[in-house]
């Protein structure tokens, strides 16, 4: 009879614990959605009451979500990073790394470079080298000298020449299929006048930056570019697995070191920032994160329905595949993983590169905000990205987190941003708010931590 109790008991026990249990991952991912509304609802009556009854405008909506693909998109991998027990401090570094990387191949027309061995850059550098140094041939008085110097000179200028009749022809061909005919008649009026200048011997050009405008890049150097910058990002993130798994440092040091690391190659890169010409950046990239869509069927910017695809992608990854169970069992318990025969360092490894493709898409996003890459300009951005992993329900300590927790977390984050600058709230008083929530999301994922211990 008495061991007909204690199984009975038992069984009650059991059910109370998995019935806290699903509570508990209900409130995980309802908590969010419900502290974004309440949010919403807070910054939407400040505004009625002592504001110009803006905020819950759609016009507003479209910025705020434009304005956090940034943050979500670079998010969604650090949130497998969370998961699987770990951390990237060097996030912000990166992101500005891929976006001047994507910068430099848009300036420096990789299209062209990789097809011809050549671009209009290097032809028209060449072109005034060869010119200085025929004015040093001319000051020895050296014929033979003079004679090399000047066929030196012709022979550049053929070069540009040739590379500015063929960007001419392909502009109007690609002008009077996509009827941008005023646009494409701007450009080569502008570069029929370069080719007028090139007929002068005597005219220098000045590369400092007029002489490059109005020239497009090769078709395919955007498409190039955007394979260099993610790239960059998926090496980075690679790097980071890779150290991680090898030293066996703890990756709160690892990605503190790399993050140092990622912003000084940035800073190798030749005339940081890199600003390329209009003409050599493609329409489709500042409507990644530009709030009026176009077309306007759209409703949002097109970068968010891009952020919206990946996370559907990384959702179904976690939830469904062996890899999502991996990431979950690594954060859960390391050395249990290891013993049930995970193989960790490959697990991590995969898990920090799949964080670096995401930061390569959000060095893209932060050069359309931006509209030129900049080493310095992701210092503290991975601030923003960890907390919105954290608001959204993610347990520092790994195991722990969701998709859809990371995004309602960036929202969050943007809708404080946006209500406070509504409400003439100063970033400090926004940064205070924002420090607020992130210190009594850690707070209440701690004790959620000592429950189930106690459990």
């Amino acid at each position: 009879m008495k061991q007909a109790n204690s199984s009975t008991q038992t069984i009650e026990l059991d059910a109370g614990k998995s019935t806290r249990r699903r509570l508990s991952a209900a409130t995980n991912v309802l908590g969010p959605l419900l502290g974004l509304l309440a949010v919403i609802s807070l910054f939407g009556v400040l505004d009625k009451t002592f504001g110009n009854d803006t905020f819950l405008s759609w016009q507003n909506f479209r910025t705020v979500s434009a304005q956090t693909c940034v943050v979500a998109v670079v998010a969604l991998g650090m949130t497998a990073i969370v998961i699987s027990g770990g951390i990237d401090l060097s996030a912000g570094t990166a992101i500005a790394l891929c976006a001047t990387v994507f910068a430099w191949g848009l300036r420096e027309d990789v299209g062209m470079l990789v097809t011809q061995g050549e671009t209009f850059r290097t032809t028209s550098r060449a072109l005034e080298e060869a010119k200085r140094g025929l004015q040093a041939a001319q000051r020895k008085r050296d014929p033979a000298a003079i004679r090399g110097a000047e066929e030196a000179v012709a022979r550049q200028r053929a070069d540009v020449e040739r590379i500015l009749t063929e960007k001419i022809e392909h502009l109007r061909l690609h002008a009077k299929e996509s009827g941008e005919g005023a646009a494409g008649t701007e450009s080569q009026r502008e570069m029929q006048a370069k080719l007028a200048r090139l007929a002068d011997p005597k005219q220098r050009l000045q590369l400092d930056g007029s002489w490059w405008k109005g020239v497009p890049n090769a078709s395919w150097t955007p498409w190039l570019s955007l394979a260099l910058g993610i790239s960059a990002g998926v090496l980075a993130g690679l790097v980071n697995g890779g150290l991680i798994s090898t030293l066996r440092v703890a990756p709160f040091i690892v990605t503190l070191g790399t993050m140092m690391l990622y912003l000084g190659l940035g800073k190798l890169i030749p005339e940081t920032p890199v600003r390329p010409d209009a003409a050599q950046t493609p329409r489709w990239i500042p409507e990644l994160v530009q709030p009026q869509p176009d077309p306007e069927w759209l409703m949002v910017a097109s970068g968010v329905w891009l952020a919206l695809l990946l996370a559907g992608a990384l959702s179904l990854a976690l939830r469904y595949t062996v890899f999502g169970r991996y990431v979950f069992a690594l954060g859960s318990n390391e050395a249990t993983a290891r013993l049930c025969g995970i193989r960790v360092p490959l697990v991590k490894l995969w898990v920090y590169g799949l964080a670096g493709f995401f930061v390569g898409v959000g060095g893209v996003y932060h050069f359309a905000r931006l509209t030129e890459g900049d080493p310095t300009s992701g210092t503290g951005k991975e601030l923003d990205i960890i907390a919105a992993v954290v608001i959204g329900g993610a347990s520092l300590s790994g195991g722990r987190g969701s998709v859809l927790g990371t995004l309602t977390g960036a929202a969050i984050m943007g809708v404080i941003r946006s209500g406070g600058t509504h409400l003439g709230l100063t970033n400090a008083v926004q940064d205070i708010i924002l420090g607020v929530i992130i210190v009594a999301a850690v707070t209440l994922d701690q004790y959620r931590q000592r429950r189930l211990a106690d459990e």
